[in-house]
């Protein structure tokens, strides 16, 4: 790795130390103030770095595609912010064989990326409280679910993602990163930014873990209790062609949450940082980061009647002699 890229401002904490009548401390000392952090990126397999950048970059377009179709949908503003964040940097590092991050833009990145992602669990848990009263209270649905409630909901979610990010983002930026300035990750994440924090992080670690545990725990329980109460109304409905109707209305979501919450338990459930190696996590991390946010709108609207209707009408107006379904 080149050393211009390593580089970091060192301002030694001797004159401050004298100033306030203190007592030297040795790890205070040698404490560095980085300016940039570099990024050791992806798992690297030899021969392969290009490829797996290429898919990347095509990962990315399709995510932008496919949720700029929806573009009105909550989630898919969520996933097109979500892989905005790293992805162009992660891209751009790459071909000017650069890794470095500049300490702002790292902890810039680091809250939006988690601004996305624990709004994503409340709006995905909104999503099962809106299969539930569809299902379980079909008829009281269109009152119930009004667009004034639902933009209140989607609101909610969004002050809730950033209250969760209000105290570890006042003391990131005044933490000492002594002991590196190397992250081991391909973007800013938590984890791998505190483990190379100096100081005294006992307490962002554990306010972390536990917003972390809130947030997913509480999710996933929201969402398994709506789908104990959905599964009960379906099997009680006596035409099978219903049954699979409404089986089929839950199916999308069943399929991210599954694939969301598998990946982020690996990543993210993890009490301590210092301990924690994240080069195994990096190919997990990808699947939250990356892959879901492209399936999310396929799977949403595969199923989706007036989506296809949309698409179908949109490609008959503007290809002559388009074939009519």
């Amino acid at each position: 790795m080149s050393p211009e890229y390593a580089m970091v401002s060192v301002f030694t904490l001797n004159s401050m130390e004298k100033r306030m009548g203190k007592k030297k401390n040795m790890n205070l000392t040698n404490c560095t103030r980085v300016t940039a952090f570099i990024l050791v990126g992806l798992p690297r397999v030899r021969g392969m770095e290009g490829v797996m950048h290429a898919g990347i970059f095509v990962l990315y377009l399709l995510c932008l595609m496919g949720n700029g179709l929806i573009i009105l949908s909550n989630l898919s503003l969520i996933d097109i912010g979500h892989t905005t964040v790293f992805v162009p940097k992660l891209l751009v590092n790459y071909v000017s064989a650069k890794d470095s991050i500049c300490f702002a833009c790292c902890l810039s990145q680091s809250f939006f990326y988690f601004l996305f992602g624990i709004t994503e669990f409340f709006i995905i848990t909104l999503i099962s409280l809106d299969r539930y009263i569809a299902i379980c209270h079909p008829l009281r649905y269109a009152t119930i679910m009004t667009p004034g409630v639902c933009l209140k909901l989607a609101i909610a979610s969004w002050f809730g993602g950033f209250f969760c990010l209000l105290y570890s983002t006042m003391k990131l930026p005044n933490l000492p990163f002594c002991p590196s300035n190397i992250i081991n990750h391909f973007f800013c994440d938590a984890g791998p930014l505190l483990k190379v924090a100096g100081g005294y992080i006992q307490v962002i670690e554990a306010l972390v873990f536990l917003i972390t545990v809130f947030v997913i725990m509480s999710s996933l329980l929201f969402t398994l209790i709506s789908y104990l109460f959905i599964i009960s109304t379906i099997l009680r409905i006596p035409s099978s062609s219903r049954q699979q109707r409404a089986f089929s209305t839950c199916a999308s979501h069943l399929i991210v949450v599954t694939i969301l919450y598998s990946s982020v338990f690996f990543v993210y459930l993890r009490p301590t940082v210092k301990s924690s190696s994240f080069s195994k996590m990096k190919s997990v991390s990808l699947v939250s980061a990356i892959v879901v946010p492209v399936l999310n709108p396929f799977i949403y609207t595969i199923r989706n009647h007036e989506v296809k209707e949309a698409v179908w009408k949109a490609l008959r107006k503007e290809t002559p002699g388009f074939p009519k379904i």
